[in-house]
C-alpha cells in the first residue's frame, strides 16, 4: 500500500480534512495511473510567503504559485516504470518526490473559481502527483492534454465534478 505524509510548514495551517482529502487525491491519481507497486509521496503544507521562497531557491521563480512538483524519478509519463525509480531502503515504497501546496492560495482560488476548497486542494494533489509521474504541460501539445485526460479521470473517480 502506498503512503503520503503531510508536514504542514505552521501550525494549523490549512482545514481540519486537508490532509484526508490530499491522501485520498494522490493515492486516486496513482490507482487511475495503473501503479500497483508501493509508493510515498511527501506533501508540505504552507503558505505564499513560503511557497515563494522555494519557488525561488528551487525554480529561481520570484513569486508564489498554487503548487510546486519535485519529481525524484525520470518518468514517461503513462508508462510507469518501478526499475526507475528510487526505493526507500527501510520500507521498500518507490520515492515518487515531493509536492509543495500554497493553502492560502487554494482557498482563494477555490473561491475564486466557484468550485471550492475541497476540489481545489484536490486538484492541486493530483496535478502534483502527475508532475511526480513524469507528466508536463508546459506546451500546448498532446503531452498537455493526455496531463489532463489523467486528471480528469482521477477527479471522476474522485467524484468531484467541475
Amino acid at each position: 500500500m502506498s503512503s503520503v505524509t503531510i508536514t504542514r510548514e505552521k501550525p494549523n495551517i490549512g482545514r481540519p480534512e486537508t490532509a484526508r482529502l490530499v491522501k485520498k487525491a494522490v493515492l486516486a491519481a496513482l490507482k487511475v495511473e495503473g501503479i500497483e507497486a508501493p509508493c510515498h509521496v511527501d506533501v508540505l503544507l504552507t503558505d505564499d510567503a513560503g511557497i515563494h521562497a522555494i519557488n525561488l531557491a528551487h525554480r529561481d521563480v520570484d513569486a508564489p504559485t498554487d503548487v510546486l512538483s519535485f519529481p525524484m524519478n525520470d518518468l514517461t509519463p503513462g508508462k510507469f516504470d518501478p526499475e526507475a525509480c528510487e526505493r526507500d531502503y527501510d520500507t521498500g515504497e518507490l520515492m515518487m518526490g515531493d509536492m509543495v501546496i500554497d493553502i492560502p492560495r487554494c482557498e482563494r482560488q477555490g473561491e475564486e473559481y466557484g468550485h471550492g476548497y475541497a476540489r481545489e486542494v484536490s486538484y492541486l494533489a493530483v496535478h502534483s502527483t502527475l508532475h511526480l509521474l513524469g507528466y508536463d504541460h508546459l506546451d500546448e501539445g498532446p503531452q498537455k492534454a493526455q496531463m489532463r485526460a489523467s486528471e480528469d479521470a482521477v477527479m471522476d473517480m474522485l467524484g468531484i465534478i467541475r
